[in-house]
């Protein structure tokens, strides 16, 4: 794909004043819209609805991921210097590690109400989030950083690692039963653990986290991806065979089929990993490329824009809606893709996916981010009820305006905080 007619000369948008500005711009509407009204008053977070008012204010279930992303995103927002940022992370942080946080067994509970737990599963999805905001919040100097790192890793390292596989497993019960006999491997997990990994190892030096980050790229990316054709398979067995034929009902964490979203994380993912490795894993950089372009290739839709959420393993659209975090993680990887390995179909790609967007996902009426379209590009909500996580809009801004070398949380520090 060509860049837009008679602005090559210009550069990427990622060099132009205005475009920096617009995305500094939404990154601060965002911070708006989460820093007061998010906040449950009774610990942890409320999502919201489309106008920015608590959904079920009194009977509000509250995942662990939610409270451990608000401490990652504030931090940053506390690193670029937001007035009242730092004063998020400590509410995340004192009830992740006062009510989530399991003082008879060790681990974290996955989910909370008023009354205290309700899931009280402990699944490495959660876990790797609190690894990321217990990191995040180092980086700020959080009391309870510290403590919260070495308790999560030691947690990570005894109960869900596994050394043979190189990678986690998926979910115990609150006793560390495995859930359901053990017998699921799950990416997403895998995933975010390695985002977290990486975020351990800039705020600690301690390459055991780069090592185990590498491990799990190896295992889910190199090996399994690129035994189908650069496509995230999402569902494995014990033994890390690959199960296409799993189906979970639920659909926002274990959606069936491949999803082209995770393709795209995974693509920003490993050429931070290639950074941050000191460009050593020469498989990386060729995976990511591949991924990112069986991603647009696949999962995009020509005709009304946006990712499909999932395909099937036919490569047809399966979930059809659009939601707004493959949309994120599109501009945030064709932002990496450009700096480390720079194309006209990278830069090309970004455009594509901001219009987008802008077009469809921004609120500019209630402000907030649209989470979930339909195939048509209208809002609906039939797998995530409102407006409740800040994560991914937010770093799809800042991300295109810093190096891409790291986390956010270390390219701010050696930026000096300038944009």
């Amino acid at each position: 794909m060509a860049p837009a007619i008679g602005d090559a000369a210009l550069g990427n948008w990622t060099t132009r004043a205005y475009h920096r500005d617009w995305l500094v711009a939404q990154a601060n509407g965002l911070f708006d819209f989460f820093q007061h009204d998010s906040i449950n008053p009774k610990g942890g977070f409320y999502d919201l609805d489309d106008t920015g008012k608590p959904l079920d204010a009194e009977g509000q279930v509250r995942g662990i991921h939610i409270a451990a992303r608000a401490v990652h995103c504030f931090s940053i927002g506390t690193l670029l210097g937001r007035p009242g940022a730092s004063d998020v992370v400590d509410h995340g942080m004192r009830y992740i590690w006062n009510q989530h946080r399991d003082r008879e067994n060790g681990g974290y509970f996955w989910s909370l109400n008023n009354d205290g737990p309700v899931d009280t599963n402990k699944q490495g999805y959660g876990h790797a989030f609190v690894l990321l905001a217990a990191s995040s919040a180092k980086t700020i100097g959080h009391p309870l950083a510290d403590g919260m790192l070495a308790d999560i890793t030691e947690v990570l390292n005894t109960r869900f690692w596994e050394e043979r596989h190189g990678a986690i497993a998926e979910e115990f019960t609150a006793d560390w039963q495995p859930l359901d006999g053990g017998t699921y491997r799950g990416q997403n997990s895998n995933m975010h653990l390695t985002e977290a990994l990486m975020a351990a190892f800039e705020a600690t030096g301690n390459h055991d986290y780069l090592t185990k980050a590498e491990s799990i790229a190896d295992l889910v990316i190199r090996r399994a991806a690129g035994s189908v054709g650069w496509r995230v398979a999402e569902h494995f067995d014990t033994e890390w065979a690959l199960d296409k034929n799993y189906y979970h009902p639920n659909e926002m964490f274990r959606p069936a089929g491949t999803t082209p979203g995770h393709s795209l994380e995974w693509a920003r993912l490993l050429l931070q990993l290639w950074a941050l490795g000191g460009k050593t894993l020469e498989w990386l950089p060729d995976a990511a490329k591949g991924l990112f372009s069986q991603a647009m290739t696949l999962g995009w839709d020509d005709d009304k824009g946006s990712f499909f959420y999932t395909l099937d393993w036919e490569d047809r659209p399966d979930k059809r809606q659009k939601m707004w975090w493959p949309a994120c993680e599109g501009a945030a990887a064709a932002h990496y893709l450009n700096e480390h390995l720079p194309s006209d179909y990278h830069e090309d790609s970004y455009r594509k996916i901001w219009n987008v967007i802008e077009r469809r996902f921004i609120d500019h009426k209630n402000g907030g981010w649209h989470e979930e379209l339909t195939e048509d590009m209208v809002p609906a909500h039939t797998i995530f009820p409102g407006k409740g996580d800040i994560y991914h809009a937010l770093q799809a801004c800042l991300i295109p305006l810093f190096p891409a070398t790291g986390s956010l949380t270390k390219v701010i520090p050696e930026a000096g905080g300038k944009i």
